[in-house]
């Protein structure tokens, strides 16, 4: 059964937690979930494109958000929200819709603030625990959407800068299935490029953009010394302790597989049988059984 919360009170507590371009018309709740319903009264925007204020309403766009926890309950935001006209002729942005200064991100589910707690929990935890975590807090979410969460974000940050001694290695996303390539900066130790694939064209792409960089530590794979030849011929190119290890123990035990067979016998001693023993055992003299008696001729 819906109970309606009509109390005035209720509403303007939980009108400071949102923007104020969003009001609250209503508010209704379950046994595990709170709606609330919200309208928009921005009356402009600015244009992402030529920074020009956008008065003209395009579309009214209905869209069904989820946020963070109200009374322990799972929350969802019924939102009716506007799309807004650019005015300029010289712009390719021909309509864009209102986020409410990052409350919102173009058509994302979530609220930022709930994305934000979904990254935050994946990279102290894993993507699964996150999930798990968020579920037990009504939070409704699985291990594939947190992957998607952090990919999103991460392609939105700034490229890294990197010094010009980088470590390359692939990895993988799913063992057997997926693998990438990670670029490490030797002196920070931190990582500075994720690539998708870990083949000699995906190493290039990154190359091309990093030409500064003069020494490059590597696993022995040929695709990646393919790579760096053709495109930074010029840079040393460094085999990493790890692999240069691993690749002696492989040789080695290739080595003495082939010289020294996998089976040795060892030879055992004949074993005696108890009848040999017996027969060479002494037989005692009876006169050195009794060489404390005394005989008289």
């Amino acid at each position: 059964m819906i109970a309606i919360m009509e109390s005035n009170n209720t509403a303007l507590d939980l009108q400071q937690f949102f923007p104020t371009d969003l009001q609250i018309q209503k508010i209704e709740t379950t046994s595990d979930t709170v709606y609330i319903w919200m309208k928009s009264r921005t009356r402009s925007i600015t244009c992402p494109k030529c920074k020009k204020e956008c008065k003209i309403y395009h579309a009214v766009h209905k869209r069904k958000v989820q946020d963070l926890p109200v009374w322990g309950k799972r929350t969802i935001l019924m939102l009716s929200i506007y799309e807004f006209e650019c005015e300029n002729p010289d712009c390719s942005c021909v309509s864009t819709t209102e986020n409410f200064n990052g409350f919102l991100n173009g058509y994302s589910r979530m609220t930022e603030r709930l994305l934000d707690l979904v990254t935050g929990l994946a990279l102290e935890t894993s993507c699964e625990g996150a999930a798990r975590i968020l579920n037990s807090m009504n939070i409704a979410i699985s291990g594939d959407t947190v992957i998607r969460t952090l990919i999103k974000r991460y392609e939105k940050q700034p490229l890294p800068s990197c010094g010009s001694c980088v470590g390359v290695d692939d990895f993988s996303f799913k063992k057997r299935h997926k693998y990438g390539t990670i670029i490490v900066d030797e002196e920070t130790h931190t990582p500075v490029a994720i690539l998708d694939g870990r083949d000699e064209n995906t190493l290039k792409a990154w190359l091309e953009q990093n030409k500064h960089v003069t020494t490059i530590t590597r696993d022995r794979a040929s695709a990646y010394a393919r790579a760096i030849e053709e495109i930074l011929p010029d840079a040393m190119q460094i085999a990493d302790r790890f692999h240069l290890h691993q690749n002696l123990l492989e040789a080695v035990n290739k080595i003495l597989g082939r010289e020294v067979p996998a089976t040795t016998a060892i030879p055992h001693a004949e074993k005696t049988t108890m009848s040999e023993k017996s027969e060479q055992q002494e037989i005692p003299n009876p006169i050195d059984r009794k060489k404390n008696h005394c005989y008289c001729g």
